[in-house]
């Protein structure tokens, strides 16, 4: 019997696992897929206060954003770095003393310890923008790996002795009088397994309102508005270190992101979306719109040609019926469902990557009349697996025989558990076959035994982000190993 059991592996779902693990609960989480498969994979890899929904008076979302903001650079330092975001002023758009009130309130809504404020800026011939862009500001911000950020709540919570199941989907889910029975199904073996649990959580982003009646023996609570955000990459279009953050005539804003060293991120859009969440994909539409917004600031064109990879995702807010997408609430509510004796639901409607900390407060809030012994939350101060100060100029002393650049970019995944990765390897030839970009064998083995891997795609586009750097060969080459490590564990 668990005591509590959550549907969804996304930010949100992983966040509240890693929150009751910690707090001694027996908890358990199911993914119909991999982790971070959906929206919390599809992000703009941004935590921020949002620095636009001032503009809709949502000043106690930005508030709890920027507190988080500090929380999170303290707890994940390996996954989300600090940034500097610079805004040209375009004098049709918004004006000068507008944003330097928006940035003034950005700052200081807040306390602000590690992060430098805003500043106006010159932009010199060397900028990469157009000459017409003279002025502007400049502030901060943060960029994360959102896969992986996922990932390392996940393993916060299995090392807090939760069970975590990917790729199995919660097919019937029964209410009792003090705990629920959960009907899991493998999507490889199709073997199924009967849990019970004393509550549940409903944590499945843009199939929360769909899972009543479909699943959940009730009637949906609220309903979800879905959102698509679609993102570019192309080559870099600056080799310095700062995003932009593009004013459009539609009021919305377009960032420019360095990703990855060699490439830009760009995004994002706001589209209402029908369809079906996984099968979300950017349309032409929304190409054009970024190219166009883009190719107003920045001296270096770019076209269709140059994109090099899209996504998109499903963004579930909040239905408060406004007819703007950019205007619906980014914040999250959530729904708890409490009849007599039966077992209690918490639905999570809404949310954004940067609270989903307080998310996992507010469900534990929420559930503690049924926990009345529950522990206080540590999540405020303890570091995410691979957190600890480990530099990657101490992991070069510690594997020197390692090349520069692919221990770099492990340290970049792992952070302090790159010996944990290494473990055994005394030479290159140890780590076996070099897939390229510093992907050898064994950081696969890792991922696949300690991290859920059990796909290319997994490896390729959530574990590392090594699908930007491989050719088609080389990504073979990778799917066919994990074919064969998966035969040889299941033989």
């Amino acid at each position: 019997m668990y005591d509590l059991f959550i549907i969804g592996g996304g930010i949100n779902g992983c966040g509240i696992a890693a929150d009751a693990a910690e707090r001694g609960l027996k908890t358990g989480l199911a993914e119909m897929n991999d982790l971070a498969s959906a929206t919390s994979g599809g992000s703009s890899k941004l935590i921020h206060g949002g620095l636009r929904y001032l503009e809709h008076y949502e000043f106690s979302l930005v508030r709890k954003a920027l507190s988080e903001r500090e929380i999170l650079l303290n707890k994940a330092p390996h996954l989300i770095k600090p940034m500097r975001f610079r805004i040209p002023l375009s004098p049709l758009l918004r004006p000068a003393w507008m944003i330097r009130i928006g940035l003034y309130l950005y700052d200081h809504l807040a306390k602000r310890s590690v992060l430098p404020g805003s500043t106006s800026v010159a932009f010199d011939a060397e900028s990469p923008l157009k000459p017409q862009y003279k002025q502007g500001f400049e502030y901060s911000d943060a960029h994360t790996d959102d896969g992986r950020l996922v990932l390392a709540n996940a393993l916060q919570a299995k090392a807090c002795g939760a069970d975590i199941h990917t790729y199995t989907r919660c097919i019937d889910v029964k209410r009792h009088t003090g705990y629920w029975t959960l009907t899991l199904e493998s999507q490889d073996s199709q073997e199924r397994i009967i849990v019970k649990t004393k509550t549940l959580v409903n944590a499945t982003g843009p199939w929360c309102s769909d899972l009543f009646g479909s699943v959940l023996p009730m009637k949906a609570p609220k309903l979800i508005r879905k959102v698509k955000g679609s993102h570019i990459v192309v080559p870099a279009l600056t080799n310095k270190p700062y995003a932009y953050l593009m004013q459009n005539d539609d009021k919305r804003v377009v960032f420019v992101i360095p990703y990855l060293g060699e490439f830009s991120l760009i995004g994002t859009t706001d589209v209402d979306y029908p369809g079906e969440p996984s099968k979300v994909a950017i349309d032409d539409s929304e190409i054009d719109y970024l190219l166009d917004v883009t190719n107003r600031y920045f001296k270096q064109s770019i076209r269709k040609d140059d994109i090099l990879q899209t996504y998109s995702a499903v963004r579930p807010l909040m239905d408060e019926e406004i007819e703007n997408p950019q205007a619906v609430t980014r914040d999250y509510h959530l729904e708890v469902t409490k009849d007599r004796d039966l077992a209690p639901l918490v639905s999570v409607f809404g949310g954004k990557l940067t609270t989903y900390r307080l998310l996992a407060l507010g469900v534990m809030k929420a559930l503690k009349p049924y926990f009345p012994d529950l522990k206080e939350s540590q999540t405020a101060t303890s570091v995410l697996p691979g957190g600890m100060p480990y530099s990657w100029q101490q992991a070069q002393l510690d594997f020197e025989w390692m090349p520069l650049d692919a221990l770099k970019t492990l340290h970049a995944r792992h952070g302090s558990r790159v010996p944990n990765v290494l473990e055994g390897a005394q030479t290159v030839a140890d780590l076996g076959t070099d897939f390229g970009h510093g992907l050898y064998e064994q950081e696969i083995d890792f991922m696949m035994d300690e991290e859920w891997a059990m796909t290319a795609e997994d490896i390729l586009h959530r574990r590392t982000h090594a699908a930007y750097h491989l050719d088609a060969k080389q990504q073979q080459a990778v799917a066919d190993y994990v074919k064969l490590r998966l035969s040889i564990s299941a033989a």
